[in-house]
Protein backbone atom coordinates (compact mmCIF):
# COMPACT_ATOMS: atom_id res chain seq x y z
CA UNK A 1 0.00 0.00 0.00
CA UNK A 2 1.34 3.18 -1.17
CA UNK A 3 0.26 6.44 1.18
CA UNK A 4 0.44 10.39 -0.02
CA UNK A 5 1.67 12.93 2.33
CA UNK A 6 -1.45 14.45 1.39
CA UNK A 7 -3.97 13.45 -1.37
CA UNK A 8 -5.61 16.86 -2.77
CA UNK A 9 -7.50 14.61 -5.86
CA UNK A 10 -9.93 13.71 -2.89
CA UNK A 11 -10.21 16.91 -1.88
CA UNK A 12 -11.03 17.79 -6.15
CA UNK A 13 -13.62 15.14 -6.30
CA UNK A 14 -15.73 16.91 -3.27
CA UNK A 15 -16.38 19.93 -4.84
CA UNK A 16 -16.30 19.01 -8.37
CA UNK A 17 -19.47 20.05 -9.31
CA UNK A 18 -19.65 23.49 -7.41
CA UNK A 19 -16.12 24.09 -9.41
CA UNK A 20 -17.31 23.69 -12.73
CA UNK A 21 -20.39 25.79 -11.74
CA UNK A 22 -18.55 28.32 -10.66
CA UNK A 23 -16.32 28.26 -13.55
CA UNK A 24 -19.33 28.69 -16.14
CA UNK A 25 -20.02 31.73 -14.65
CA UNK A 26 -16.96 33.55 -14.42
CA UNK A 27 -16.14 32.27 -17.84
CA UNK A 28 -19.91 33.69 -19.27
CA UNK A 29 -18.93 37.58 -17.72
CA UNK A 30 -14.98 37.06 -18.96
CA UNK A 31 -14.79 39.03 -15.09
CA UNK A 32 -11.49 37.33 -14.34
CA UNK A 33 -9.76 39.73 -12.31
CA UNK A 34 -11.71 41.03 -8.66
CA UNK A 35 -15.48 41.01 -9.94
CA UNK A 36 -18.75 39.20 -7.38
CA UNK A 37 -16.61 36.07 -6.98
CA UNK A 38 -13.67 37.80 -5.27
CA UNK A 39 -15.91 39.72 -3.14
CA UNK A 40 -18.31 36.99 -2.21
CA UNK A 41 -15.42 35.01 -0.94
CA UNK A 42 -13.48 37.89 0.69
CA UNK A 43 -17.16 38.08 2.48
CA UNK A 44 -17.37 34.51 3.52
CA UNK A 45 -13.81 34.00 4.41
CA UNK A 46 -13.66 37.28 6.91
CA UNK A 47 -16.79 35.55 8.51
CA UNK A 48 -15.39 32.56 8.81
CA UNK A 49 -12.63 33.78 10.55
CA UNK A 50 -14.51 37.09 12.85
CA UNK A 51 -12.73 39.55 11.01
CA UNK A 52 -14.56 43.05 9.39
CA UNK A 53 -11.83 43.09 6.81
CA UNK A 54 -10.37 40.40 4.35
CA UNK A 55 -8.24 41.12 1.21
CA UNK A 56 -7.45 38.37 -1.41
CA UNK A 57 -4.01 38.58 -2.92
CA UNK A 58 -1.95 36.90 -5.45
CA UNK A 59 -0.52 34.44 -2.67
CA UNK A 60 0.86 33.76 0.78
CA UNK A 61 4.12 35.59 0.35
CA UNK A 62 2.46 38.46 -0.95
CA UNK A 63 -0.11 38.75 2.10
CA UNK A 64 2.83 38.98 4.68
CA UNK A 65 4.65 41.45 2.79
CA UNK A 66 1.17 43.58 2.28
CA UNK A 67 0.18 43.29 6.14
CA UNK A 68 4.05 44.57 7.06
CA UNK A 69 3.43 47.50 4.56
CA UNK A 70 0.13 48.92 5.64
CA UNK A 71 0.70 48.39 9.09
CA UNK A 72 3.85 51.08 8.13
CA UNK A 73 6.82 48.59 8.61
CA UNK A 74 9.30 48.96 6.44
CA UNK A 75 13.51 50.39 5.95
CA UNK A 76 15.35 49.55 8.54
CA UNK A 77 12.63 48.48 10.77
CA UNK A 78 13.45 45.04 12.65
CA UNK A 79 10.73 42.07 13.05
CA UNK A 80 11.31 39.59 15.42
CA UNK A 81 10.00 35.63 13.77
CA UNK A 82 10.11 32.11 14.68
CA UNK A 83 13.61 30.43 13.38
CA UNK A 84 11.61 27.29 12.65
CA UNK A 85 9.26 28.47 9.94
CA UNK A 86 8.99 28.56 6.06
CA UNK A 87 11.46 31.13 4.37
CA UNK A 88 8.73 33.26 2.86
CA UNK A 89 8.22 34.66 6.78
CA UNK A 90 11.56 35.99 6.76
CA UNK A 91 11.42 36.38 3.00
CA UNK A 92 8.70 39.18 3.58
CA UNK A 93 10.12 40.87 6.01
CA UNK A 94 13.07 41.85 3.48
CA UNK A 95 11.09 42.73 0.74
CA UNK A 96 9.30 44.94 2.78
CA UNK A 97 12.97 46.37 3.49
CA UNK A 98 12.92 45.20 7.06
CA UNK A 99 15.65 43.52 8.64
CA UNK A 100 14.13 39.99 10.04
CA UNK A 101 15.30 38.85 13.58
CA UNK A 102 15.26 34.89 13.80
CA UNK A 103 14.51 34.03 17.86
CA UNK A 104 14.24 30.84 19.17
CA UNK A 105 11.15 28.61 19.88
CA UNK A 106 9.55 26.02 22.20
CA UNK A 107 10.52 22.08 22.75
CA UNK A 108 7.54 21.43 23.14
CA UNK A 109 5.53 22.43 20.25
CA UNK A 110 8.03 24.41 18.10
CA UNK A 111 6.44 27.61 18.35
CA UNK A 112 8.45 31.18 18.95
CA UNK A 113 9.35 30.91 22.32
CA UNK A 114 7.91 34.26 24.30
CA UNK A 115 11.06 34.12 26.04
CA UNK A 116 13.63 34.08 23.24
CA UNK A 117 11.06 37.17 21.73
CA UNK A 118 11.67 38.79 25.02
CA UNK A 119 15.18 38.80 24.67
CA UNK A 120 15.15 40.94 21.79
CA UNK A 121 11.94 42.97 21.72
CA UNK A 122 13.63 46.01 22.51
CA UNK A 123 15.64 46.30 19.60
CA UNK A 124 12.28 45.24 17.14
CA UNK A 125 9.41 47.31 15.35
CA UNK A 126 7.32 44.33 14.98
CA UNK A 127 7.24 40.45 16.23
CA UNK A 128 5.40 38.15 13.10
CA UNK A 129 4.40 34.98 15.29
CA UNK A 130 4.42 31.71 13.18
CA UNK A 131 1.18 29.74 13.72
CA UNK A 132 2.53 26.37 12.71
CA UNK A 133 1.19 22.91 12.09
CA UNK A 134 -2.19 23.55 12.21
CA UNK A 135 -2.29 25.69 16.15
CA UNK A 136 -2.03 29.61 17.03
CA UNK A 137 1.52 30.53 18.58
CA UNK A 138 1.19 31.53 22.71
CA UNK A 139 -0.17 34.76 21.85
CA UNK A 140 -1.70 35.81 25.09
CA UNK A 141 2.35 35.81 26.27
CA UNK A 142 3.41 37.39 23.15
CA UNK A 143 0.80 39.65 22.86
CA UNK A 144 2.14 40.31 26.14
CA UNK A 145 6.13 41.09 25.69
CA UNK A 146 4.37 43.37 22.31
CA UNK A 147 2.89 45.55 24.44
CA UNK A 148 5.70 45.87 26.84
CA UNK A 149 7.88 46.69 24.21
CA UNK A 150 5.41 48.74 21.87
CA UNK A 151 5.86 45.98 19.12
CA UNK A 152 3.51 45.35 16.37
CA UNK A 153 1.98 42.03 15.70
CA UNK A 154 0.98 40.58 12.29
CA UNK A 155 0.36 36.90 12.67
CA UNK A 156 1.26 34.57 9.74
CA UNK A 157 -1.73 32.09 10.07
CA UNK A 158 -0.50 30.25 6.67
CA UNK A 159 -1.11 26.85 8.41
CA UNK A 160 -4.10 27.33 10.66
CA UNK A 161 -7.62 28.32 8.76
CA UNK A 162 -9.98 27.35 11.47
CA UNK A 163 -7.94 27.29 14.01
CA UNK A 164 -8.35 28.62 17.81
CA UNK A 165 -7.05 29.62 20.62
CA UNK A 166 -9.21 30.30 23.43
CA UNK A 167 -12.32 30.20 21.43
CA UNK A 168 -10.31 33.44 19.24
CA UNK A 169 -9.38 32.38 15.96
CA UNK A 170 -6.35 33.58 13.55
CA UNK A 171 -6.33 37.58 13.25
CA UNK A 172 -7.72 38.11 16.41
CA UNK A 173 -4.78 39.11 18.26
CA UNK A 174 -2.85 41.28 15.67
CA UNK A 175 -2.95 44.74 13.79
CA UNK A 176 -3.57 42.36 10.32
CA UNK A 177 -2.95 38.58 9.57
CA UNK A 178 -1.95 37.04 6.04
CA UNK A 179 -2.30 33.75 4.83
CA UNK A 180 -1.80 30.98 2.57
CA UNK A 181 -4.11 29.40 0.13
CA UNK A 182 -1.32 26.87 -1.49
CA UNK A 183 -3.23 23.94 -2.84
CA UNK A 184 -1.54 21.86 0.08
CA UNK A 185 -3.20 23.84 2.89
CA UNK A 186 -6.24 23.29 4.73
CA UNK A 187 -7.87 25.82 2.66
CA UNK A 188 -6.18 25.61 -0.35
CA UNK A 189 -6.89 26.90 -4.42
CA UNK A 190 -6.04 25.50 -7.50
CA UNK A 191 -2.80 27.18 -7.34
CA UNK A 192 -1.33 30.89 -5.46
CA UNK A 193 -3.77 32.37 -3.58
CA UNK A 194 -3.45 34.39 -0.80
CA UNK A 195 -5.67 37.12 1.50
CA UNK A 196 -5.19 39.84 4.99
CA UNK A 197 -6.97 39.97 7.40
CA UNK A 198 -8.00 42.63 9.63
CA UNK A 199 -10.55 44.54 11.81
CA UNK A 200 -9.11 47.89 10.91
CA UNK A 201 -10.45 49.72 8.14
CA UNK A 202 -7.61 51.69 7.19
CA UNK A 203 -5.09 48.89 6.94
CA UNK A 204 -7.21 46.83 4.72
CA UNK A 205 -7.82 50.55 2.87
CA UNK A 206 -4.07 50.76 2.62
CA UNK A 207 -3.64 46.67 1.34
CA UNK A 208 -6.46 47.72 -1.70
CA UNK A 209 -4.30 50.43 -2.82
CA UNK A 210 -0.81 48.84 -2.12
CA UNK A 211 -1.97 45.45 -3.68
CA UNK A 212 -3.64 46.88 -7.02
CA UNK A 213 -0.44 48.93 -7.70
CA UNK A 214 -0.72 51.51 -5.89
CA UNK A 215 -4.03 52.51 -7.21
CA UNK A 216 -7.17 53.54 -5.58
CA UNK A 217 -8.88 54.06 -9.01
CA UNK A 218 -7.56 53.44 -12.86
CA UNK A 219 -4.67 55.98 -13.85
CA UNK A 220 -4.67 56.79 -10.09
CA UNK A 221 -1.38 56.01 -8.18
CA UNK A 222 -1.01 57.94 -5.25
CA UNK A 223 1.87 55.89 -3.68
CA UNK A 224 3.99 53.01 -4.74
CA UNK A 225 2.61 49.48 -4.73
CA UNK A 226 2.59 46.46 -6.87
CA UNK A 227 0.41 43.49 -8.69
CA UNK A 228 -1.06 40.92 -6.11
CA UNK A 229 -4.92 40.03 -6.65
CA UNK A 230 -6.84 37.37 -6.13
CA UNK A 231 -7.89 35.65 -9.65
CA UNK A 232 -12.12 34.67 -9.82
CA UNK A 233 -11.80 31.50 -10.79
CA UNK A 234 -9.59 30.97 -7.46
CA UNK A 235 -12.00 32.45 -5.24
CA UNK A 236 -14.90 30.04 -6.97
CA UNK A 237 -12.44 26.73 -5.78
CA UNK A 238 -11.81 28.64 -2.36
CA UNK A 239 -15.64 29.75 -1.98
CA UNK A 240 -16.26 26.11 -2.75
CA UNK A 241 -13.45 24.62 -0.22
CA UNK A 242 -14.64 27.30 2.51
CA UNK A 243 -17.80 25.37 3.25
CA UNK A 244 -16.41 22.20 3.98
CA UNK A 245 -13.44 24.02 5.87
CA UNK A 246 -15.03 23.01 9.28
CA UNK A 247 -16.15 19.12 8.43
CA UNK A 248 -12.85 18.65 6.63
CA UNK A 249 -10.59 20.05 10.20
CA UNK A 250 -12.69 17.10 12.01
CA UNK A 251 -11.28 14.71 9.68
CA UNK A 252 -7.71 16.30 10.21
CA UNK A 253 -8.17 15.90 14.05
CA UNK A 254 -9.88 12.25 13.93
CA UNK A 255 -6.61 11.50 11.94
CA UNK A 256 -4.69 13.15 14.67
CA UNK A 257 -5.80 11.48 17.12
CA UNK A 258 -5.78 8.03 15.15
CA UNK A 259 -1.99 8.35 14.96
CA UNK A 260 -1.26 8.82 18.91
CA UNK A 261 -3.13 5.90 19.50
CA UNK A 262 -1.37 3.65 16.38
CA UNK A 263 1.88 5.34 18.27
CA UNK A 264 1.40 4.93 21.80
CA UNK A 265 4.18 3.51 23.09
CA UNK A 266 5.97 3.23 19.88
CA UNK A 267 9.46 3.82 21.50
CA UNK A 268 11.56 6.49 19.88
CA UNK A 269 8.55 8.51 18.12
CA UNK A 270 8.08 12.01 19.78
CA UNK A 271 4.33 12.35 18.98
CA UNK A 272 2.86 15.81 18.64
CA UNK A 273 0.85 17.60 21.20
CA UNK A 274 -1.81 20.35 21.41
CA UNK A 275 -1.24 24.00 23.47
CA UNK A 276 -3.32 24.46 26.40
CA UNK A 277 -6.51 27.02 24.66
CA UNK A 278 -5.75 25.96 21.35
CA UNK A 279 -8.09 24.04 18.92
CA UNK A 280 -5.72 22.53 16.37
CA UNK A 281 -6.54 21.79 12.81
CA UNK A 282 -3.41 19.82 12.23
CA UNK A 283 -2.41 21.01 8.60
CA UNK A 284 0.55 18.88 9.55
CA UNK A 285 1.39 16.20 11.80
CA UNK A 286 4.87 16.28 12.62
CA UNK A 287 6.76 13.48 14.58
CA UNK A 288 10.34 13.88 16.01
CA UNK A 289 12.59 10.68 15.90
CA UNK A 290 16.22 10.16 15.96
CA UNK A 291 18.24 9.20 13.04
CA UNK A 292 15.55 10.99 10.78
CA UNK A 293 17.21 10.93 7.42
CA UNK A 294 17.55 7.32 7.76
CA UNK A 295 14.09 6.90 8.74
CA UNK A 296 12.85 8.86 5.89
CA UNK A 297 14.57 7.28 3.45
CA UNK A 298 12.80 3.87 4.69
CA UNK A 299 9.13 5.20 5.05
CA UNK A 300 9.96 6.61 1.29
CA UNK A 301 11.20 3.45 0.13
CA UNK A 302 7.93 1.59 1.06
CA UNK A 303 6.24 3.59 -0.53
CA UNK A 304 4.59 6.55 2.22
CA UNK A 305 4.96 10.05 1.09
CA UNK A 306 6.56 11.16 4.49
CA UNK A 307 8.06 15.16 4.30
CA UNK A 308 9.89 17.50 6.34
CA UNK A 309 8.56 21.00 7.69
CA UNK A 310 11.26 22.44 7.66
CA UNK A 311 15.06 20.81 7.94
CA UNK A 312 17.01 24.19 7.75
CA UNK A 313 16.04 26.97 9.99
CA UNK A 314 16.07 30.13 8.76
CA UNK A 315 19.30 31.44 9.46
CA UNK A 316 21.01 28.52 8.76
CA UNK A 317 19.95 28.95 4.85
CA UNK A 318 22.37 30.92 2.60
CA UNK A 319 19.82 33.77 2.02
CA UNK A 320 19.64 34.33 5.34
CA UNK A 321 22.63 33.43 6.88
CA UNK A 322 23.46 37.29 8.11
CA UNK A 323 20.75 37.60 10.35
CA UNK A 324 21.62 34.83 12.71
CA UNK A 325 24.65 32.75 13.96
CA UNK A 326 24.32 28.89 13.76
CA UNK A 327 24.12 27.78 17.81
CA UNK A 328 21.97 30.79 18.85
CA UNK A 329 18.88 28.91 18.81
CA UNK A 330 19.48 25.35 19.93
CA UNK A 331 15.85 24.04 20.10
CA UNK A 332 14.83 24.72 16.29
CA UNK A 333 18.29 23.40 15.09
CA UNK A 334 17.89 20.18 17.32
CA UNK A 335 14.30 19.74 16.02
CA UNK A 336 15.62 19.90 12.29
CA UNK A 337 17.01 17.17 12.57
CA UNK A 338 14.45 15.57 13.88
CA UNK A 339 11.00 16.05 13.09
CA UNK A 340 9.29 14.11 9.93
CA UNK A 341 5.59 15.13 8.77
CA UNK A 342 3.91 12.02 8.13
CA UNK A 343 0.83 11.78 5.73
CA UNK A 344 -2.57 13.54 7.06
CA UNK A 345 -5.45 14.89 4.61
CA UNK A 346 -9.14 14.62 4.63
CA UNK A 347 -10.19 11.45 3.52
CA UNK A 348 -7.02 9.16 4.56
CA UNK A 349 -8.18 5.92 5.89
CA UNK A 350 -7.75 3.79 9.17
CA UNK A 351 -5.68 1.47 7.00
CA UNK A 352 -3.30 3.73 5.46
CA UNK A 353 -2.56 5.11 8.80
CA UNK A 354 -2.08 1.42 9.97
CA UNK A 355 0.21 1.19 7.33
CA UNK A 356 2.10 4.09 7.71
CA UNK A 357 2.70 3.62 11.62
CA UNK A 358 3.97 0.12 11.16
CA UNK A 359 6.60 1.08 8.33
CA UNK A 360 7.73 4.13 10.99
CA UNK A 361 8.00 1.75 13.88
CA UNK A 362 10.30 -0.39 11.90
CA UNK A 363 12.59 1.95 10.81
CA UNK A 364 12.69 3.75 13.73
CA UNK A 365 13.85 0.28 15.37
CA UNK A 366 16.36 0.02 12.79
CA UNK A 367 18.08 2.94 12.97
CA UNK A 368 17.50 3.91 16.65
Amino acid sequence: MTVPLVDLGWQRDQIADEVRDGFARVLATTGFVGGPEVAAFEAEFAEFTGRTHCVGVGNGTDALELALRAVGVGRDDRVALPANTFVATAEAVLRAGAVPVPVDVDDEHLLIDPDALAEVAATCTAVMPVHLFGQLAPMGRVGAVAREHGLVVIEDAAQCQGATQDGKAMGAFGVATGTSFYPGKNLGAFGDAGAITTDDDEVAERVRLLANHGSDRKYSHPVVGFNSRLDALQAVVLRAKLRLLADWNIERGLAADAYADLLKGVDGVRVPTTATGNEHVWHLYVVRVANRDAVLADLNAAGIGAGIHYPTPVHETGAFAQYGAPGGYPVAERAAAEILSLPLFPGITRDQQERVCAVLAEAVARHG
